[in-house]
């Protein structure tokens, strides 16, 4: 793996956490499956839907037991135009603590703009002044979660004419400038390769890998033509075959399975995480 890129001078969350393995994320309907799940090393929640002060005991127990809980948030608008809502990174920072957190996490996106909230993750234009915004929000969110703090790829429902940077540039430009880490999700990456024509294996090939803080999966469907990052489906064997791309560039430190929606029997969700731990074992 190459060296680490230098981080810009103070910014806050410049190191990796240790290796994480093999997790699943934490949903409410799931709390009980993932206690007795084979193989679960850590869990990841979106923070929002945490509230310090009152967590979930089954979400109590899995730390008290030693197993990372990583929050990771959907709401900061790190890519907003407008100014970033502190209130929000200070719920995700008490949030972090609360859990012993080692790192905090958002995407790369913006949910907010005039005052209206849309509902999805849409992604940024790839250009020096959006890249400007984005860096400055992400080091004041960093200044106040004050642990390593990365950053997700999302699966774009649209590319903004007129780009300055490809996704992997755009990207080594962020941690660059913030020392921010990246999570890089593989079944995003299939659903922009297979709806807007990018090249996921060009991707890889320019990611700055040793930003990497984790990987995420996801299950997916075609329909009509498009292929919907469902969040409730199996893991496509196309995503699993990417993941195995990445693993020949990198052994990524964790690899987390997501699902939202029409959870699965336990086995099915154990076979899906050993299939995972398949896929980037040596």
């Amino acid at each position: 793996m190459a060296g680490a890129a230098p981080a810009a001078a103070g910014v806050a969350g410049a190191d990796r956490p240790g290796r994480l393995g093999i997790g699943i994320g934490w949903r409410h309907e799931l709390d009980l499956s993932i206690a007795r799940l084979p193989g679960v090393d850590w869990v990841e929640v979106v923070a929002e839907n945490l509230h310090a002060g009152h967590l979930p005991e089954t979400l109590v127990a899995l730390r008290d037991k030693g197993i990372p809980v990583l929050p990771h948030a959907v709401s900061l608008s790190l890519g907003g135009a407008e100014p970033l809502d502190t209130v929000r990174v200070e719920q995700l920072a008490e949030v972090t603590r609360e859990l012993g957190a080692p790192m905090a996490s958002d995407h790369v996106c913006f949910v907010r703009a005039g005052g209206l909230d849309s509902g999805h993750l849409m992604p940024l234009p790839r250009t020096r002044e959006a890249l400007d915004v984005l860096v400055d929000n992400v080091k004041l969110a960093q200044s106040i979660v004050d642990v390593p703090f990365a950053l997700e790829n999302i699966a774009a429902v649209l590319d903004w004419p007129d780009a300055e940077f490809s996704e992997s540039e755009f990207l080594r430009e962020l941690t660059d400038r913030t020392g921010c880490l990246l999570i890089i999700d593989v079944a995003n990456l299939y659903a922009n390769a297979r709806n807007l024509g990018t090249d996921p294996e060009r991707f890889l090939d320019e990611i700055p890998w040793e930003r990497l803080a984790y990987t995420h999966m996801a299950g997916g469907v075609e329909r009509d033509g498009v292929y919907h990052d469902t969040h409730a489906h199996p893991v496509v064997p196309e995503v699993l075959d990417l993941l195995r791309e990445l693993r020949r560039r990198t052994e990524p430190p964790g690899v987390l399975l997501e699902r939202d929606d029409d959870y699965p029997p336990d086995s099915e969700l154990a076979a899906e995480l050993a299939a995972l731990r398949e896929a980037v074992s040596p």
